[in-house]
């Protein structure tokens, strides 16, 4: 460990890993680290992830480095963990395996072409992703054992991104194969590789980070030297596995949620609809984790409210509730006519280019990244459409106008180069975080589903 790390004591409890602030040691390390990963970033065509583990063995702490899959084109470099599984091994049966199905396509190409043969490749292609998946043998904290067929069964299933993009094949909960329900690089990440190598060394975890470095891939966003947290589809079934038995911290965000609770404010409701403020950092509707939500509170009073639109949890301002399921279904024909007029404010985090005009509109398609949830990417291909109308502020805001309501729609048209080519400010997955995310949902106007009249409300900004 760096010389200035020797008075900052380890945490009590071990990283939380799919939502978490760096620790300093991570942070120290990470320094330390980063000259020998921006070298090896020479021989990689473009940026990769890389984490860190600190570790304790007899009283001593020292960390742990990682790079996700390969760098360089391999698997083994000095200073950084070796994969959970080597499927580079000339000598393994991967290779081999590999090499029959690759004489096989030039069998095909070279005009020997027959069902026979095609039906031995798939066969023969599904049996080896089977038999990958299989070797991948996850250890946790307790010695227990599992691999990646194992640790994916009882997870909903997961599209592949062809299947994702087209959805032209919906794989059943219960029946899909492997191939269909385990992403491609599941067990390759840094904080597996981390784990592994521990455990096997009888080494005792003590906190873990992940971050990037180099240029962000083409699609979805990464910012050279952000930390990030562990993916959800390829991560989370092995991660939730191999923390088992260490001390995990408690999800941060159910501790920031029952703190912002209670700056929940009504600005209006009748028996037909409900107008609320959302502090930024309370989840809109309820997530995965059982985290309390505006909408739990919402309902609190209004037993049978629906939400008609969403904010982001990291955003403040305004959402809309109806009460009853004829106003839902009225307010829900506003939005998807595009007749609910909506404004935001933010702060970008740096300056946009001065080419940039003063007023203009961002149509970037955007849809959901299947293999990284929450984040979303750019796809002019597979993208919906997206349509923001901004304006920049003499004081250093930003209005936001958008048409459409995509995920995330904003803070990615913010942050892209194609976009405003400027995070807004606190983004930590698009940007950089801060204390919160400066992006508020200040106005929203709409038609009264019973009394046809137009109402306007405003919530201003803290910022």
């Amino acid at each position: 460990m760096p010389t200035a790390t020797d008075g900052i004591p380890s945490p009590r409890q071990f990283t939380y890993p799919f939502y978490y602030e760096p620790h300093p040691l991570c942070v120290a390390a990470v320094e330390e680290l980063k000259p020998l990963c921006r070298e090896l970033l020479k021989k990689e065509n473009g940026g990769k992830m890389f984490g860190v583990l600190i570790v304790e063995q007899a009283g001593k702490r020292f960390y742990l480095a990682a790079f996700s899959g390969t760098l360089g084109g391999t698997y083994h470099h000095e200073g950084f963990v070796p994969p959970v599984y080597d499927l580079q091994n000339p000598s393994g049966y991967f290779r081999q395996e590999e090499s029959n199905i690759s004489a096989i396509n030039r069998r095909i190409a070279n005009g020997e072409d027959t069902p026979e043969l095609r039906t031995e490749r798939k066969q023969r292609s599904i049996a080896l992703q089977q038999w990958i998946f299989q070797q991948f043998n996850l250890l946790n904290a307790q010695g227990v054992v599992r691999n990646l067929t194992e640790l994916f069964k009882e997870q909903p299933s997961i599209l592949s991104a062809e299947e994702f993009f087209n959805k032209t094949v919906r794989p059943s909960k219960n029946t899909a194969t492997p191939s269909q329900k385990i992403p491609s690089g599941s067990g390759e990440c840094c904080a597996p590789k981390l784990l592994q190598y521990a455990y096997l060394h009888g080494l005792h975890p003590v906190c873990m980070a992940e971050f990037w470095l180099g240029p962000s891939p083409k699609e979805e966003l990464r910012t050279d030297g952000n930390y990030y947290p562990a993916c959800q589809a390829k991560c989370k079934p092995i991660l939730t596995h191999m923390l088992q038995g260490l001390d995990v911290e408690e999800n941060p965000l159910l501790k920031r949620n029952r703190a912002v609770a209670s700056q929940v404010e009504y600005l209006y409701s009748d028996s037909d609809l409900a107008v609320v403020y959302k502090p930024s950092g309370l989840l809109a509707t309820p997530g995965k984790d059982d985290i309390p939500s505006l909408l739990d509170i919402v309902r609190q009073k209004h037993p049978y409210a629906l939400n008609v639109h969403r904010l982001d949890m990291d955003t403040s301002g305004l959402m809309l509730f109806a009460l009853t399921d004829t106003a839902y279904k009225h307010l829900q024909q506003q939005f998807y006519r595009q007749e609910v007029q909506k404004e935001y404010v933010a702060l970008l985090d740096g300056t946009p280019s001065s080419d940039l005009p003063r007023k203009g509109c961002i149509t970037l398609p955007l849809l959901p990244n299947p293999f990284d949830r929450p984040r979303q990417m750019v796809s002019h291909e597979h993208g919906k459409q997206a349509i923001t109308y901004y304006e920049l502020q003499d004081d250093g805001h930003i209005l936001f106008f958008p048409k459409t309501g995509r995920t995330h729609q904003l803070r990615l048209h913010a942050a892209h180069p194609d976009g405003l080519g400027c995070p807004i400010k606190g983004d930590a997955l698009y940007g950089k975080p801060a204390d919160r995310l400066y992006l508020h949902a200040q106005s929203i106007q709409f038609v009264h589903p019973r009394t046809g009249e137009t109402l306007r409300f405003t919530f201003p900004s803290h910022f």
